[in-house]
């Protein structure tokens, strides 16, 4: 076994992984410690990992299978991990509060970010603890949200992706007739902890179920504006050959839009499963 030091880097959520070589294969027993770092702090953050894309997916492979996202330009020679490349990030979608496509059927298990180019200063992602972020809310709020579902639209960051030349335009149509509106437990219970978050995204979730228009056009927002919430968060700064893994399950990101130089990131999306 592997001897490797967690550091949370808040009290609530995430966690820097120090002492790890991913470019090594993980024995059974480092993969469970690993694992249950994981499922316990919910990101991530390992250092100083100057390795090749196949290392990467060899290590997400021990989690599940890699799957391409609907809204994502491919590495040429890695069909299943996406190039992410911006100078001008404003607008673009990951600067709200989101879970990587949450309006597919079956959203992610989870997701690793691997730096390739990195602007001077800036371009950090916050994430959020949604377990805190639920548990921080009044009991008769949760009772009331508990059985409600959410519906997610992939037309506005299919429009996004399209305004910022990250898609074609002939692309809109087609994408938004394979992938139509699904709805999803507005609070979802993990699969692996049993804990209870909320399930939510700024950039396509568009209404509650069960809710009169004007209640869902009040609780939404108020609930996007909950999770902003600095107590449910930590903040990553990235660094060359840094690698960061979270889980999609239990938790909302932000992309800081405050760069202007190139930023080129690769994501490996862990396939997931139909949310209950």
């Amino acid at each position: 076994m592997s001897q490797f030091e967690i550091r949370p880097i808040t009290p609530t959520i995430g966690a820097e992984i120090v002492g790890l070589d991913l470019a090594e294969p993980l024995d059974d027993e480092t993969f469970a410690g690993v694992e249950r770092a994981f499922l316990d702090r919910q990101v991530l953050v390992f250092r100083n990992q100057d390795i090749p894309v196949d290392r990467v997916l060899e290590f997400a492979r021990r989690f599940g299978p890699v799957s391409l996202p609907p809204i994502a330009p491919m590495h040429p020679d890695h069909p299943e991990v996406m190039v992410f490349e911006l100078t001008e990030p404003r607008g673009a979608g990951a600067d709200t509060w989101h879970v990587d496509a949450i309006y597919t059927k079956e959203p992610p298990k989870a997701t690793i970010l691997q730096a390739v180019t990195l602007p001077e200063t800036g371009g950090d992602t916050y994430f959020g603890n949604m377990v805190a972020a639920y548990d921080a809310l009044s009991k008769p709020l949760r009772e009331l949200l508990s059985d409600l579902r959410a519906v997610h639209d992939i037309s506005a960051p299919m429009r996004r992706a399209v305004d910022k030349g990250i898609r074609k335009p002939e692309e809109f149509e087609a994408t938004c007739e394979k992938y139509p509106p699904v709805d999803h437990p507005l609070v979802r219970t993990h699969p692996e902890t049993g804990h209870r978050s909320l399930f939510l995204a700024a950039n396509s979730t568009t209404e509650i179920l069960g809710l009169r228009e004007r209640e869902s056009e009040l609780i939404l927002p108020f609930l996007l504006q909950h999770v902003t919430s600095g107590e449910f968060h930590c903040r990553v700064r990235w660094e060359p050959h840094t690698i960061a893994f979270w889980d999609q399950r239990c938790t909302l990101h932000y992309a800081v839009p405050d760069y202007c130089e190139r930023r080129v990131m690769y994501r490996y999306s862990i396939e997931g499963e139909v949310p209950r």
